[in-house]
């Protein structure tokens, strides 16, 4: 969709449509009443930028992150980046707030800065429903699945989140714990979490235990803080709580502080596991228990089927193994650690 194709659809000439779009005056209101219509019906913006582009030598591949404290995501992406300009293509890193539409992003960074592919890091599966449509460039969903949507441009490079989260609270119930609380993300806007939430509660169900979402799970963004006031609220009103896992390492990070400050252990009183497996868990006391994703196989099988949808291949859709890493963050009820 071009401005020619926005004057045909509403009617005008294409002077009246670039008049309107650049916000020039003298244009009525019913054709700029039309025109801002038409341009809102096809997510056609002006861009800016055409004027410092040429597009049949300006390669580039756009990065679009969802928040600024995801660890798994830094590591991601300092290895897309070195993967991108050994290819010899500019690297566009755009980052975002966790509750801002990634889609909507992408389709004005498309027409400005006109990239041969994106890799999104962070996404709400709502907004792909309802915009992605609009996205021709090929485009990868890293650390997240996108087979569900169906989209033939749309690829995702991920673990299996559902049957890593229940590894992590077999774990735990295999040390004695029944008292279990669960951080994580947003079941609704986020996938990995709601595959994670599903694989919590397969758990539970498959042990025989109870698990009430009310008392035992708290939703959060990916961040330090969100993991520490979530652990905080869970001591408040959970009080019988021997164990908790956290759907990334940074909550996990957060929530080991709120522990402590409650006047509690990790792990003599508390049990904490993480999931995604970044450096700085190996450096914690205790080191976190944690299941680890491979950053750099996502980064790479991610880059890849991105340069062979540019060239022409159809969406593809990669599971990754994860491993999960045993260390002193987790104890048995008797708070006797578990150690490598």
């Amino acid at each position: 969709m071009n401005i020619k194709d926005i004057a045909a659809e509403a009617g005008y000439s294409v002077g009246t449509v670039s008049r309107v779009l650049n916000n020039h005056p003298g244009v009525s209101q019913r054709a700029k009443r039309r025109v801002l219509e038409t341009a809102e019906k096809y997510r056609f913006y002006i861009n800016s930028n055409a004027k410092h582009l040429k597009q049949a030598d300006y390669m580039a591949v756009a990065i679009i992150v969802k928040g600024t404290d995801n660890m798994l995501f830094a590591s991601i992406v300092e290895k897309l980046q070195e993967f991108i300009y050994k290819e010899k293509y500019d690297c566009l890193i755009h980052y975002i707030n966790e509750e801002d539409n990634e889609v909507e992003f992408a389709i004005k960074l498309i027409q400005e800065r006109q990239p041969k592919g994106i890799l999104f890091l962070g996404s709400n599966e709502q907004y792909f429903k309802e915009s992605f449509a609009y996205i021709k460039v090929p485009c990868v969903m890293v650390a997240n699945s996108a087979k569900q949507l169906g989209f033939s441009h749309l690829s995702g490079v991920c673990v299996n989140d559902r049957e890593a989260a229940k590894q992590a609270i077999v774990h735990l119930i295999k040390l004695g714990h029944r008292n279990i609380a669960v951080i994580g993300g947003s079941t609704d806007s986020s996938s990995p979490s709601q595959e994670r939430y599903l694989g919590v509660i397969e758990a539970f169900k498959e042990s025989g235990i109870d698990f009430n979402p009310k008392l035992q799970y708290e939703s959060t963004c990916f961040s330090m803080e969100g993991g520490y006031c979530s652990m905080k609220k869970l001591l408040e009103r959970y009080s019988e709580l021997s164990a908790v896992f956290a759907m990334s390492d940074v909550m996990a990070i957060g929530a080991m502080r709120a522990v402590r400050e409650a006047g509690l252990n990790v792990p003599e009183d508390v049990s904490v596991v993480g999931f995604d497996g970044v450096e700085i868990g190996k450096y914690l006391y205790p080191m976190l228990t944690t299941v680890k994703q491979p950053m750099y196989d996502i980064a790479k099988y991610s880059f890849d089927t991105l340069m062979k949808c540019i060239d022409g291949d159809d969406a593809v859709h990669t599971l990754l193994p994860f491993s999960f890493q045993k260390r002193g963050s987790s104890a048995h009820i008797d708070g006797r650690r578990i150690l490598n």
